[in-house]
């Protein structure tokens, strides 16, 4: 069962276009847009990609420790998930819950191609109940605390490198947001992305085959479909960039020539120069100490931490103090 927003979704997309290409300076727009119906299945076939080895990782991860990581938590349970995608990682930590109780699993996402995924692909568990919420992260997390029952904990997962697409303070006060709709002992399992070398990392955000520049070329796309803008997709190319202050990588859409595009459903017309950039996600990249600080700064202990040697990535248990 899918529950949906009621909300004039068109009308903060233009919105957000507007701000982010009329701004000075550097142009941009929030990475949530990169995820439409296109977008995230575009997404799910870089998470195949050998370059990007993240997907992989985090999948092991849930596989191999899924049963250890239940034992930890609080019972009862009833688990939300942020950004589910096709739910296809998820299914560990659900089978290995539904070993000893019935579990309510709450995917909340802003696709709902992913959410009719997410049933599909983990409709057979049994013991299990599945009701998603076609949310922002926060909103859709604030309905499934009303849910809670008495005495019931949360388990939260926000898996992937997802909290990455946050620089570190605002990754810290995502954190604190949700620990403030979380009650003390519930629980966020939080992937992080560990630090790797940077030719390592290009290549997965830069693949071969160009799947990563299809879907960040799909946002233009996207606001030619939602919003009857003219952007030539072929005058845009995708560039990922190494930040080492920021200790990230960055996605940019660089425009090949000077020109001018029309976006008329956010009243909005913008002129590009050669060379001149749109920056659309940044995936910010951890040591495995830097998750316990943050954690402590949002209110949370970590509890217990798992990495992966093949591709440096890390699932964090935290708890909410």
């Amino acid at each position: 069962m899918l529950v949906h927003a009621i909300t004039n979704a068109s009308y903060e997309f233009a919105a957000d276009v507007r701000a982010g290409l009329d701004r000075p300076g550097q142009k941009e727009l929030p990475s949530k847009y990169l995820y439409d119906d296109v977008g995230s299945a575009l997404f799910e076939v870089i998470s195949h990609l050998p370059e990007y080895g993240l997907t992989r990782a985090d999948e092991r991860l849930l596989q191999r420790h899924a049963g250890e990581i239940v034992e930890r938590l609080d019972a009862p349970v009833a688990v939300a998930e942020l950004g589910s995608g096709s739910g296809k990682k998820t299914r560990w930590i659900l089978e290995a819950l539904s070993r000893w109780q019935r579990t309510f699993y709450y995917p909340v996402e802003i696709s709902r191609s992913a959410l009719v995924m997410c049933e599909r692909e983990l409709s057979d568990i049994d013991s299990i109940s599945i009701v998603g919420f076609e949310r922002e992260y926060l909103d859709g997390l604030l309905e499934v605390a009303a849910h809670r029952q008495r005495n019931q904990h949360l388990f939260v997962l926000f898996l992937g490198s997802t909290i990455g697409n946050f620089d570190r303070p605002a990754g810290v006060k995502f954190l604190a947001e949700v620990r403030r709709i979380l009650e003390p002992g519930d629980s966020l399992l939080l992937g992080t992305d560990l630090e790797k070398p940077s030719a390592q990392l290009l290549k997965a955000y830069d693949d071969e085959i160009g799947v990563t520049a299809a879907f960040n070329l799909n946002l233009l796309a996207r606001i030619n479909r939602e919003l009857d803008a003219d952007f030539d997709l072929s005058q845009f190319v995708h560039v990922a960039r190494i930040n080492h202050e920021a200790r990230s990588v960055e996605m940019h859409l660089e425009s090949r020539r000077r020109q001018t595009v029309r976006i008329p459903a956010a009243d909005l017309r913008v002129e590009f120069m050669e060379g001149e950039t749109i920056w659309t996600e940044s995936s910010h990249k951890y040591s495995s100490e830097e998750v316990f600080q943050m954690a402590r700064a949002a209110g949370f202990s970590c509890e217990a931490q798992w990495i992966d040697e093949q591709w440096p990535f890390a699932e964090n248990l935290l708890v909410a103090e």
